[in-house]
């Protein structure tokens, strides 16, 4: 059965304003296939006994092989080398063995789709392990257990446990290889029942593709890292294709055709039975507005084992809709390989669910959204999904994107909805010049936009052009929202601390 989506779109009323700009900070250059040390946030520095340890983890880390920063990265067997990630693991007991688990990649929701897998889960007793990327603001939050980060003694222990292994594997593993690895033996030490893994870029070559599960899942597919993994959807498809496992049940939600064909090639190849999300699983959902939830979405979908009836889903935007159904299903099939799952306790964790970087209000006064879409279509739901859920008068939208991103499609899409735009870079090697960014977009649509050379700078000029109805929204990589959320946070910090003070 097709999708059906039933949407009242709010058109919100809008003033035509001139549109912001901004000059990139400096940064220094690293060579392709050179290592890149990320910088480390402030608040990734622990004020306790283990502290130092914990920053000594996170310096032997900056010290490998980052592909998530690194300008030119070269998509080969190499560079992403599945013999090398098992050569470790074997090393470390094969921790992957120890569990089992779910298998989740596509372009764009994969980590809300984990997540609300794992909060239902989670809610039917399950201990739960969790893996995700990029992290926003703690590095700890890409390895969490019943929705808890890992702790950083434990964090720190089990770097130190891996760093002499990894001396001796060759070719040297990489940062996400050994985060990977790390992150597995995490769930083994701790017993985990059930592990839902995201891949990162990819999932043919991903170092995550050395596990076994239970099901694989295909979120939507859209054009992203190109470079690597090919310029067209079906070549892309095919990579994220590349984790269908032989007899084991693999979903996707519906796809544009070359992407949906490529993948039932790669289902064939492997010997998985695919089913897709609004054929073969009956499944729907509308948009409604009620004096409860506000402005949300509701789902409906339908097997011989499952059935949900307009469920509220607890995360704002359509797309997020598409990501829910594709979460029940995963569960769906979980009943199916004898997991005993409760619907209405899945329903009840579902509900419990908040999403950090999607689609978040982190400040009031004035309102300032941010969301970590970071390709064209990511862009295009989060435009959608502001226009159907949030009020306001005018959008000062500030945007940073890397150079490796669909540049020309984001650009498209942020004129759906942003009257000013304020360009800066983000904290990445691999970021968009922030003034090229603006001449394009002026070239590309005719309209003038802003130049900062930070954040900072950014939120003054937009802080200066917005009125108690308008709104500032901070999106196109999920470094640049890290870095918002560690700016308010230190706001607030600081506000809070001022106060304390005051009142001595």
């Amino acid at each position: 059965m097709a999708i059906r989506a039933k949407v009242k779109r709010r058109t919100p009323r809008r003033r035509t304003v001139v549109v912001a700009a901004h000059k990139q900070a400096k940064r220094g250059s690293t060579r392709a296939g050179s290592n890149h040390k990320a910088k480390l946030a402030p608040e990734l520095k622990p004020a306790s006994a283990g502290a130092s340890t914990f920053n000594r983890a996170l310096r032997y880390l900056g010290s490998l092989t980052d592909y998530e920063r690194l300008r030119i990265v070269r998509y080969t067997s190499q560079n992403f080398d599945l013999e090398r990630m098992r050569t470790l693991l074997k090393k470390l007991g094969n921790p992957q063995e120890h569990f089992k688990s779910v298998h989740v990649a596509g372009t764009k929701g994969k980590g809300s789709t984990c997540a609300m897998v794992a909060a239902m889960l989670q809610a039917c007793g399950y201990k739960v392990g969790l893996y995700t990327s990029p992290h926003l603001v703690d590095i700890r939050e890409r390895i969490q257990i019943n929705g808890v980060m890992i702790p950083t003694a434990d964090f720190a222990r089990l770097v130190r446990m891996v760093e002499p292994i990894v001396a001796r594997v060759k070719p040297t593993p990489t940062y996400f290889d050994v985060l990977t690895a790390i992150a597995l033996k995490y769930f083994a030490e701790q017993g985990v029942q059930i592990a839902v893994i995201e891949t990162g870029l990819g999932g043919r070559l991903d170092s995550t593709n050395v596990i076994k599960p239970e099901v694989t899942a295909i979120t939507s597919i859209s054009k992203d890292h190109m470079a690597q993994l090919g310029n067209t959807l079906g070549k892309i498809a095919t990579e994220k294709g590349g984790i269908f496992k032989h007899n084991i049940p693999a979903l996707s939600v519906m796809q544009d055709p070359e992407a949906e064909a490529a993948l039932k090639a790669c289902a064939e190849k492997a010997g998985a039975p695919l089913e897709i999300v609004g054929k073969q699983i009956e499944f729907s959902y509308r948009f409604e507005s009620s004096r409860m939830l506000g402005p949300h979405n509701r789902v409906c979908l339908t097997t011989a084992n499952t059935k949900f009836e307009h469920l509220a889903v607890p995360l704002v935007g359509e797309h997020q809709a598409i990501n829910c159904g594709l979460a029940l299903s995963i569960i769906d099939k979980l009943k199916g390989r004898g997991f005993v799952i409760n619907d209405m306790k899945a329903m009840e964790g579902l509900n419990k669910l908040q999403m950090p970087g999607r689609m978040e209000q982190i400040a009031t006064n004035p309102r300032v959204i941010v969301d970590g879409a970071h390709n064209a279509a990511r862009i295009d739901a989060f435009m959608r999904a502001i226009g159907q859920h949030v009020p306001y008068d005018s959008m000062v939208l500030i945007f940073g994107c890397c150079a490796d991103k669909d540049v020309t499609g984001m650009l498209e899409k942020i004129t759906g909805g942003a009257d000013k735009v304020i360009f800066t870079a983000v904290d990445n090697i691999r970021t968009s010049n922030p003034a090229e960014l603006a001449a394009q977009y002026t070239e590309l649509y005719g309209k003038m936009a802003q130049v900062a050379g930070s954040l900072d700078e950014a939120l003054a000029i937009a802080n200066r052009a917005v009125s108690k109805e308008d709104l500032i929204c901070i999106t196109g990589s999920f470094y640049l929202v890290g870095e918002a959320k560690k700016y308010f946070a230190a706001k607030q910090a600081a506000a809070a601390e001022k106060l304390a003070l005051q009142q001595v």
